[in-house]
């Protein structure tokens, strides 16, 4: 082997361009060719591998895929969750939860790491599940949505019930039999899965459904939400502790009774109901009252009712007989009255007739000055008129006529008025009317006209 520090490898070292030398046994390759072949190597090595340790850094992208670190007391590799890998999880992964991963070693050259792509995960152990629920409730309380003061009144009788269970297990039957039993009422089961995947989704969904449904729509709005399973492991319960789940209870407009599991379960869904049964079927005892029960109970009101109503008419003609005995007699109270009534009439006879004969004076004064007035403006009206018919006489008089130039024609002899040549040539003989008199004249031929002789040298045109 060649002497590093000799002068030919100090030679080799400071030159500019590369050149081969003797003793180089080994091409040189580009760092996209060294990253393939490690990536080889490491995931040809290694394969498939289940990592424990604790999450770190996890974060869910745009893009639906998430990145986390999973470390221990001495080192740290990355991680990678695919987009379909994450919506599979059992769980919602979160920072200092312990975790055993499952998936493949393989390398990013981009950032010259190794890396886990993780394909499965699950909890190490109940401790690190316990740690999980125990943060998430920290959480999901520091934002009152278990808060008490929140919790609403369940319905004395509630028309409606909506349970949310599987349909066919025996929570569905037991929470029937049980309402039977005690109040008959209707009930509307909306089925979902009450573990595995997907289950906690179905849940939140039904509960929303619930919800969402109008008080005047085709299918009745529950008065109360039964959300119920019957007891398992915490793996088992564990979609009632999903956050999804426990945020669609808070949120819930509709009382609602959390029936998860056997007496000692307890899930994050008890916490955000309005009240917490201990099995499904103390649910459905919690939901309606023993009919049997409240029957008794509304006639013991009614005979109460009965008896008070009773009570009081007694007390009352008791006072009222108390009260008539103290009454002064009907003719001592009125007789007062009476004579005031008498003596009111009387004085008010004596006012009416005075005043109905101050009025008739009055009003016969005011007849005759009516009257007056009334002939006057009705002989003024009339003057008026007449005057008007005079002027308008005057106009049409054929004496205003005859003043503005104007003469008529009368036949001597007859007298009658001669209105046309026809009438003036057959009459002959003619009296002109003026203004200031009239003259006699006579018709003459003279080539078909006529003429007036006024003296026997000078003819007047008619």
């Amino acid at each position: 082997m060649a002497d590093p520090f000799s002068d030919s490898a100090q030679e080799r070292a400071g030159r500019l361009v590369a050149e081969p030398t003797a003793g180089d046994n080994a091409a040189p390759v580009s760092v996209g060719e060294l990253a393939l072949k490690l990536k080889r190597v490491v995931e040809g090595e290694f394969g498939h591998v289940r990592l424990r340790g604790e999450i770190s850094g996890y974060k869910r992208v745009a893009s639906g895929h998430a990145y986390l670190s999973l470390k221990d007391d001495s080192a740290v590799i990355d991680g990678v969750i695919w987009k379909g890998q994450v919506s599979g999880l059992a769980f919602q992964p979160q920072d200092g939860v312990e975790v055993i991963a499952t998936g493949r070693i393989t390398t990013y050259p981009g950032r010259s790491k190794y890396q886990i792509i993780i394909e499965r995960m699950e909890l190490a152990g109940e401790g690190a599940l316990m740690a999980l629920l125990e943060k998430l409730k920290a959480k999901l309380a520091a934002e009152g949505l278990f808060d008490v003061r929140a919790k609403k009144l369940l319905p004395y009788l509630p028309l409606v019930i909506g349970v949310v269970t599987s349909p066919t297990g025996a929570v569905i039957r037991d929470i029937l039999h049980r309402l039977e039993d005690r109040c008959p009422t209707r009930v509307i089961v909306w089925p979902v899965k009450v573990q595995g995947d997907g289950a906690a989704a179905e849940i939140a969904a039904a509960i929303r459904g619930f919800d969402g449904i109008a008080p005047d729509g085709p299918v009745p709005r529950p008065d109360l939400i039964i959300v119920a399973r019957g007891g398992g492991s915490i793996e088992d319960l564990w979609a009632f502790n999903e956050e999804v789940v426990v945020r669609a209870i808070a949120g819930c407009s509709i009382p609602l009774i959390s029936a998860v599991g056997h007496e000692t379960d307890t899930t994050l869904a008890d916490f955000a109901a309005d009240l917490r049964a201990p099995t499904p079927t103390a649910a459905a005892e919690m939901a309606v009252p023993v009919l049997a029960d409240l029957r008794l109970t509304l006639d013991s009101f009614g005979q109460r009712t009965e008896r008070c109503a009773r009570r009081y008419h007694e007390r009352a003609r008791e006072r009222l007989d108390a009260l008539v005995r103290v009454i002064p007699r009907r003719d001592a109270l009125l007789g007062p009255q009476r004579q005031r009534a008498d003596d009111l009439a009387a004085r008010l006879d004596r006012g009416l007739e005075r005043r109905v004969t101050l009025a008739r004076g009055v009003l016969d004064r005011s007849a005759g000055a009516l009257r007056i007035s009334m002939l006057d403006r009705q002989f003024a009206a009339s003057k008026a008129r007449l005057e008007q018919t005079w002027r308008l006489i005057e106009s049409l008089s054929h004496k205003s006529v005859l003043d503005r130039g104007y003469a008529y024609v009368t036949a001597r002899i007859s007298g009658e008025v001669a209105g046309s040549a026809h009438a003036a040539r057959a009459a002959g003989a003619l009296t002109l009317h003026f203004q200031d008199g009239a003259v006699d004249a006579r018709v003459e031929r003279a080539g078909g006209r006529a003429y007036e002789k006024t003296s026997p040298d000078q003819p007047s045109l008619l």
